[in-house]
């Protein structure tokens, strides 16, 4: 009852919408058991105007066998909305999408005939700038956001409050880990996600890596979570070259588990920070992977902070799409956990801190003035938003992922 309340209704969804009423097809991107079959179904029953979707699972061979002859299966089916589930399993699919997509468009249809799900953003991405360019839209479907899980207070067994906050941060938002019965029974979930994702899922994207190698590195990021990449320090770690390791975090990153958050590159006349910094982008797979079943292990580990930090910043980032993020710093102590530049080229700096008391030092006001930011968040666990000194607002991450909406 409670998945399907939070699967139906995710913050996306809207935009899918949209987006199917603008372009022929949409790439729904996100990763393994993030819910994109579930908020692909549910849309397509919730637009009764829509005649039944068809859709297939490219996993499957019996699915996989309905497309030997795509162009006659599409043909067959071009009143309906073709849904295609990893979909970068079949990459010569995309040239008949193509073909079928420019047909249809002479013909006068145009939007809503394909949504592709995959969970490859790499592959896709490059399959679909190439064969589809001007014909696709992306959409990145996340883990749980606070900001999904508020609204449920109604629905029955449901937690609320703080306890969603904490649970989400723990647990990570992965829907079957956040909505498991005991942190026992989460933590058991994600250990079992991150073996397969290891031991099947990478490899059936015909990536020779060594599992176990793969893990231990994965556990080193999330040890160093939101920290800046010492390339050649994993590397000795792992007994591999550092251009092994960046072949690695690029699996990992393209697969959505990962993240790079670059460097601000503006010119501003100082020395910058050239390294990116390395997230593991799920906290409850952050505390998985450290062996962190519980509230209290996690606020007792040292990783606490940034793990809360990398956990806030995944949201502000969902919530603003549309805008360029990075951070800041300098070889003098100027810096700034995000920056957020949106395509209008207003600018937004973000410090986060995970106290109910929060302050700032002297070098996020430099960095504030050094990027041009027209507004200072700082993101701390508050209860009410406040002013401070030198134009900063303090406020809840909701609050500022409700304030970033508007950032364009």
């Amino acid at each position: 009852m409670i998945l399907n309340e939070i699967t139906s209704d995710r913050a996306v969804a809207p935009d899918l919408a949209q987006l199917l009423d603008e372009f022929p097809a949409v790439v729904l991107l996100g990763p393994r058991q993030v819910g994109k079959t579930t908020l692909a179904r549910n849309w397509v029953e919730a637009a009764p105007a829509r005649e039944a979707a068809i859709y297939l699972d490219l996993e499957l061979p019996s699915d996989r066998r309905q497309l030997d002859d795509a162009e006659t299966f599409f043909s067959a089916h071009h009143r309906q909305l073709v849904v295609l589930d990893e979909v970068q399993r079949a990459p010569a699919l995309f040239a008949t999408l193509r073909s079928v997509i420019d047909q249809r468009r002479r013909a006068g249809e145009a939007a809503g005939q394909f949504l592709l799900l995959g969970s490859a953003s790499g592959v896709l991405l490059g399959q679909a700038s190439e064969s589809l360019a001007g014909r696709v839209a992306m959409l990145e479907l996340t883990p749980f956001q606070e900001r999904e899980l508020l609204p449920l207070g109604g629905v029955a067994g449901a937690p609320t409050g703080p306890t969603v906050q904490n649970r989400l941060w723990v647990r990570g938002g992965f829907p079957l880990s956040y909505l498991a019965k005991t942190d026992a029974a989460s933590l058991r979930w994600r250990d079992a996600f991150i073996t397969s994702y290891l031991e099947r899922d990478i490899p059936a994207l015909g990536l020779r890596i060594p599992p176990a190698t793969l893990r231990r590195l994965w556990t080193m990021l999330a040890h160093h979570q939101g920290q800046m990449l010492n390339q050649s320090q994993l590397a000795g770690a792992l007994a591999v070259s550092g251009q092994t390791v960046a072949r690695y975090i690029d699996v990992l990153c393209d697969l959505m588990l990962v993240r790079r958050l670059p460097p601000w590159s503006g010119n501003v006349g100082k020395r910058l920070a050239r390294t990116p910094k390395v997230l593991v982008r799920d906290s409850g797979l952050t505390h998985a992977l450290l062996g962190l079943p519980t509230l209290e292990a996690v606020l007792s580990h040292p990783i606490a902070g940034q793990s809360w930090e990398a956990h806030v910043l995944e949201q502000l980032i969902a919530a603003a799409p549309r805008a360029q993020a990075s951070f800041y710093r300098t070889s003098h102590g100027a810096e700034c956990d995000l920056v957020l530049t949106a395509p209008s080229g207003q600018t937004w700096a973000c410090e986060i801190k995970r106290s109910s008391a929060p302050s700032v030092s002297r070098g996020f006001y430099e960095a504030a003035k050094d990027v041009g930011a027209s507004r200072k968040l700082l993101i701390a666990p508050v209860q009410n938003s406040y002013p401070a000194k030198e134009g900063i607002e303090v406020m809840s991450p909701l609050q500022a992922v409700q304030l970033l909406g508007h950032l364009e």
